[in-house]
């Protein structure tokens, strides 16, 4: 296995491990009532997706189209409520299946109306019996849906967190970034946020923007915190195929003067949060140090035991991750949700990636270590009967030797400040040989 360092910090967000790309059709398409009948089910993580948005944005490759036809979203919301039908009675209503943390994702779940989010919250809690009042409830927003009709339904039904995407409080930054919208607009929907007394305010904001400064980012950071969010994400941006800014910047994926703007922005941006009584907790996510406690963060996604309901979410137990089908390109997007619109039977899986005990112990890595609170090597040894040196020696020591890794045999494996900058170099260069050749043969769509 190669160890080299990679050729340049940003390679791959791993959000997720292993990424879509490397799952494929499942021949057997596995009841779901087997795949989790011996599963732990004590502490479930729900995620509700929603695959739609009022634009989409230049840099965006999710799995989501731009508006929807009269009566699609009902449609929608309708095969949503018979695939939880489904999945609860595959999870089966015993004592022991509770939910320990939801989220609605996208696309933007607040493209709906404030009824069909009444609607998405019954599926939610009288479907799945997820007690939404009860555990952490994180939900994305954009600024032009971020009404205050669906803000006060969302908090009545027990939102925690809501996540709004800015990128950039300088209009022609956003322009920039295929994101059309104003400072007013952003501001007054922060506004409307406040007022709405969710306990969290996330902002996300995107460094490496064409005509982005040093002075533009502090800007926007500066904005960001005049609201006092409880945590900011900061994103490099990334020009993925597919999406808008790749038909206006091809092969920016190779440009070492961009590289060193985005490490340049980033450090800033880190250093000026810290400064401000923010705490690190991933490369991308900063909390503020007196922020009321949460549940796991919505990107705390990689656990086992993760039930997602809509054609773009996943699900994990501990032996088999699966999903519906995914693309980038619209066309491609709407046939999916066409396609699952129209489906009746939702008992069985039908694409996914198998998690064989390497692959398991390769994810505990993954996800741990591009924390800034690291991977305990007690609990690591506790689930797999070893050490991480023992089963990731040579990757370890690549780590370490390049000053991107604390003590390889310390308690605690932590990530140097430079390795979290660098934690987008670092997770593909962990991804397993198997899970590289099959990202590699994936055929876009």
């Amino acid at each position: 296995m190669t160890t080299a360092p990679p050729t340049g910090p940003y390679q791959h967000y791993v959000y997720a491990y292993p990424h879509k790309t490397a799952y494929r059709p499942l021949p057997d398409r596995p009841s779901l009532t087997s795949l989790w009948a011996a599963e732990e089910k004590s502490a479930l993580s729900l995620y509700l997706h929603i695959p739609f948005c009022e634009v989409r944005c230049g840099f965006c490759n999710l799995f989501t189209r731009i508006g929807a036809p009269e009566g699609l979203t009902g449609a929608y919301l309708d095969a949503l409520e018979r695939q939880a039908t489904a999945v609860r009675d595959a999870l089966g209503d015993g004592d022991g299946t509770r939910f320990a943390t939801a989220a609605f994702g996208g696309g933007t779940p607040t493209f709906l109306t404030a009824r069909e989010l009444n609607r998405l919250c019954d599926i939610a809690e009288h479907r799945m019996g997820a007690d939404l009042r009860a555990i952490p409830l994180s939900v994305e927003a954009s600024p032009a849906t971020a009404t205050s009709d669906r803000l006060a339904v969302l908090a009545e039904r027990g939102t925690t967190r809501l996540s709004l995407g800015v990128q950039s409080f300088v209009d022609s930054e956003a322009r920039a970034a295929v994101r059309p919208q104003r400072r007013a607009d952003v501001e007054a929907a922060l506004g409307r946020i406040r007022d709405a007394a969710i306990p969290v305010l996330n902002i996300d904001l995107i460094y490496g923007i064409d005509g982005q400064t040093e002075q533009t980012w502090l800007h926007s950071l500066d904005a960001a915190l005049t609201w006092r969010p409880e945590e900011l994400y900061l994103y490099p941006l990334y020009v993925r195929p597919l999406t808008g800014l790749d038909r206006h910047r091809p092969n920016s994926g190779c440009d070492p003067a961009w590289d060193e703007q985005r490490l340049r922005l980033y450090r800033l941006g880190r250093d000026h949060l810290l400064s401000q009584g923010y705490v690190q907790q991933s490369m991308r996510m900063f909390r503020r140090a007196d922020a009321p406690p949460q549940g796991a963060d919505d990107y705390a996604c990689q656990t086992d035991g993760m039930i997602g309901l809509g054609c773009g979410a996943r699900s994990y137990t501990s032996a088999l991750h699966y999903s519906f089908d995914y693309a980038v390109g619209m066309h491609e997007i709407r046939g999916i949700i066409d396609d699952y619109v129209a489906t009746t039977d939702f008992s069985r899986a039908a694409v996914g990636f198998r998690i064989d005990p390497p692959e398991a112990r390769r994810r505990h890595l993954l996800q741990s270590l591009l924390q800034a609170d690291g991977l305990d090597t007690a609990d690591y040894r506790a689930r797999f009967g070893s050490l991480p040196a023992d089963d990731f020696d040579a990757e370890l020591d690549a780590l370490t030797h390049h000053g991107w890794l604390t003590d390889p045999t310390a308690n605690r494996l932590r990530l140097t400040p430079e390795g979290l900058a660098h934690s987008d170099a670092i997770g593909p260069r962990l991804f397993s040989p198997a899970v590289r050749a099959a990202m590699a043969a994936y055929e876009r769509k």
